[in-house]
């Protein structure tokens, strides 16, 4: 197989993270965009190139780009946070610019992320209108210049994931857990798979003009998910379901808090299942991972008994 030079945009991640993993023991060569390269120094001993740049400017993107096989876009925002980390620039407005860069230099394919439920005319959520619309500008503004494939993962899991240890610190926390949309369907998908549909996407020509969903082989509701991250970790919590009241309450106040743990968005986002009407790991020939397979070890290694037993291993 041939190697592949590869820039990323969002290389520095969760997500991104796996990939260059991935793409670099496959022998590509990757050059990581990103504002601060000094904190990711970890990245360039796998062979990658980590940069310091404005993914924003045309010319700079330009630059990075030029002599590229292929473009990444994994860059994405749950919550707003200014105008600067406003939904529409971070996905719509990135994604034109990146597909100018890519068609001023030749970059003939690109990889996008998009998100489960994105819909740019109908979404529940400014999350998911603006992912939508940013899909469909790298479809329909990459033609006929650049192979497009984007991909719509449900809920992603993983060691360092920002989803089941969020919840996992939550359950540690002394007091009942009120938990807002206890009802709400996830799919959660294994990073490592959403890491080698990336990887096995970028040279196979058939999967270019595609749209994959990408989800795990079982629906949790959120509650479920709870309680099963909490039999993990060994916790008896009472868990407190908000009715949808409750739920829109706690969205408007912890939206206030820094770091924006919960808000209307994201309440509006969950109010549709996160569940896929595609397999699309499996139209990539990838066998879903199950979430017994990785939560239970990551989270036992983080109880005080599974550290106390890492030392003892470690002896």
């Amino acid at each position: 197989m041939k190697s592949l030079d590869v820039c990323l945009l969002g290389g520095t991640g969760f997500v991104g993270r796996h990939l260059v993993y991935r793409l670099t023991s496959a022998g590509h060569r990757c050059r990581i965009l990103t504002r601060h390269p000094q904190r990711h120094r970890q990245l360039a001993g796998v062979g990658c190139t980590v940069i310091g740049a404005d993914i924003f400017d045309v010319a700079s993107l330009r630059n990075h780009l030029d002599g590229c096989d292929a473009a990444v876009n994994l860059v994405g925002i749950l919550n707003e946070s200014g105008s600067r980390q406003g939904f529409r620039r971070m996905h719509v407005e990135l994604v034109d610019t990146l597909v100018a860069a890519c068609q001023a230099v030749g970059v003939p394919r690109l990889l996008h992320m998009s998100a489960l439920n994105a819909d740019a005319a109908v979404g529940a959520s400014q999350y998911l209108r603006s992912k939508g619309e940013g899909e469909n500008r790298a479809h329909t503004r990459g033609q006929p210049d650049i192979a497009v494939t984007s991909f719509r993962p449900s809920v992603i899991f993983g060691r360092d994931d920002s989803f089941v240890n969020r919840f996992a610190a939550l359950l540690r926390l002394p007091g009942p857990l009120p938990l807002a949309c206890p009802d709400a369907r996830f799919a959660p998908v294994y990073v490592e798979d959403v890491a080698q549909a990336f990887a096995t996407a970028l040279t196979a020509r058939a999967t270019a003009g595609e749209h994959y969903e990408l989800c795990g082989p079982q629906v949790y509701t959120l509650e479920q998910l709870v309680r099963y991250i909490a039999a993990c970790l060994g916790r008896r919590k009472l868990i407190l379901r908000l009715p949808d009241w409750g739920s829109r309450l706690q969205a408007r106040v912890l939206e206030w808090v820094p770091g924006k743990p919960f808000t209307r968005d994201n309440y509006l986002s969950m109010r549709l299942p996160s569940v896929c009407r595609d397999d699309g790991l499996a139209r990539l020939g990838i066998s879903a991972t199950p979430l017994d397979a990785v939560v239970p070890q990551f989270l036992q290694h983080a109880t005080p008994r599974g550290r106390l037993d890492a030392l003892r291993r470690a002896r």
